[in-house]
């Protein structure tokens, strides 16, 4: 198993349009791809309240490499993408990290 850590750097005051974003269209098509969540979060105290970070659990990095080219790829994700984003872009950079679990770690 291993895991993905993305941190999106939003543009100033999209914030929750990107959080809606995931809570109405992007959960949903994960979920159609077959992509594992661990989790969704927003900074409380740290550097920026403006980033939205999200874990997510893949087999493999074949497996993520199949089931995200898929879901960049749904016709439904570019059309909900585009029309939230008719106001310019959410999302000003992103950070993306692939992590392996230690012998230790409760996640395996």
């Amino acid at each position: 198993m291993i895991y993905e850590l993305r941190v999106y750097h939003c543009m100033p005051g999209k914030l929750q349009a990107l959080v809606q974003r995931f809570q109405n269209v992007t959960v949903h098509l994960f979920e159609k791809h077959g992509i594992q969540q661990v989790g969704f979060w927003t900074v409380a105290i740290g550097e920026s309240n403006n980033d939205f970070y999200y874990m997510l659990q893949w087999d493999s990095l074949d497996d993520r490499a199949k089931r995200f080219a898929a879901f960049q790829n749904d016709p439904e994700w570019i059309a909900a993408r585009a029309k939230t984003e008719e106001n310019g872009p959410l999302v000003a950079s992103l950070g993306n990290t692939i992590l392996t679990p230690t012998s230790y770690s409760k996640l395996k």
